[in-house]
């Protein structure tokens, strides 16, 4: 008997992508317009100016972020990659995980958050973000491209798919991990729950809302391959191509422009969550400094045992 049961998922599965491209076209298209623009756009501002100039402000960044190794560290990177003449496919990589990754935080952020301060969201969210990380990406581009076609729109709708669910445990985890008392305090100053949250919460999981951020943008380079796939024009387009036709060469250089995104990236996000742990960055050194003309501005104001338990910013954030 169990021999001819059979379950159509799959049947189910398909006949929903077929309703959705017929009856939301007009939404489809809308979408595939606007992260074309985006992507594009973007694309052409980053390969617009001559290369050399690219390097100086990428270099500039790092520096600003991090240290001045960094900015060393990416100049002789980004040179390597103008030597295996992969500079424009690695821009337009750049571009498509930039623009993926600003959607994919700017929708998963809120729902940590929401995550955060609701039990029953977070309960619902869960399973859904288990599905989204396990299911392996190849499947997502079946149904995307049934509804962009082949191009850049299906490669980076998939990206953010696939790329969503650390946002936004990461986020949950950082707010729930805010020590109580300080929100208490945060309520004992007559807070509501927004000055709360901007005052208090989000500052003190900054960090780890920003490992999120990192998270997201490794996960979405490691999805630049099957963008290429997709017909996403870039690092991965040359990487499939390479597949195709067993180009070892070809292959080694577009994967390295790869590996130095990635490189670059993780350096810069991982510092500008907390800027002034690095003491060889610009950022840093300002951070601190404002730091200490802050502490020494609170040390020089009559103290109150309220204002005591909790953090000076997040006290004046309040008030």
């Amino acid at each position: 008997m169990l021999e001819n049961f059979h379950l159509p998922i799959g049947v189910w599965v398909s006949d929903v992508v077929d309703w959705v491209r017929d009856n939301l076209k007009a939404v489809l298209d809308l979408i595939s317009t606007v992260v074309s623009f985006l992507v594009e756009g973007l694309s052409d501002i980053l390969t617009a100016p001559p290369a050399l100039a690219m390097i100086v402000v990428l270099a500039l960044i790092g520096w600003l972020v991090r240290s001045w190794q960094l900015a060393v560290g990416t100049v002789v990177m980004f040179l390597i990659i103008i030597g295996v003449d992969q500079w424009e496919t690695t821009m337009q990589t750049l571009a498509l995980v930039l623009i993926a990754a600003l959607v994919t935080v700017a929708i998963a952020i809120p729902v940590g958050i929401w995550a955060a301060r609701n039990d029953a969201v977070s309960a619902a969210v869960k399973p859904v973000l288990d599905f989204m990380q396990t299911m392996p990406a190849l499947v997502y581009l079946i149904p995307v491209i049934v509804f962009f076609s082949i191009g850049v729109v299906p490669g980076v709708i998939a990206t953010v798919i696939f790329s969503f669910p650390p946002g936004v445990r990461l986020t949950e985890l950082g707010i729930r991990s805010v020590d109580a008392e300080t929100v208490e305090a945060g309520h004992a100053f007559g807070a509501k729950p927004g000055q709360i949250l901007r005052g208090i919460q989000l500052p003190q999981a900054m960090p780890t809302i920003m490992t999120g951020v990192n998270q997201v943008i490794m996960l979405a380079l490691s999805m630049a391959v099957i963008a290429g796939m997709a017909g996403a024009d870039g690092l991965g387009k040359e990487v499939a191509a390479a597949l195709a036709t067993i180009d070892v060469a070809k292959g080694a250089e577009a994967g390295l422009g790869v590996v130095f995104i990635a490189v670059y990236l993780d350096r810069v996000t991982a510092a500008a969550g907390a800027p002034s742990s690095y003491r060889g960055s610009l950022l840093g050194a300002l951070s601190r400094r404002r730091a200490s003309a802050r502490d020494a501005r609170a040390d020089a104001a009559p103290s109150s045992p309220e204002a005591s338990t909790m953090p000076a910013g997040s006290a004046r954030e309040l008030v």
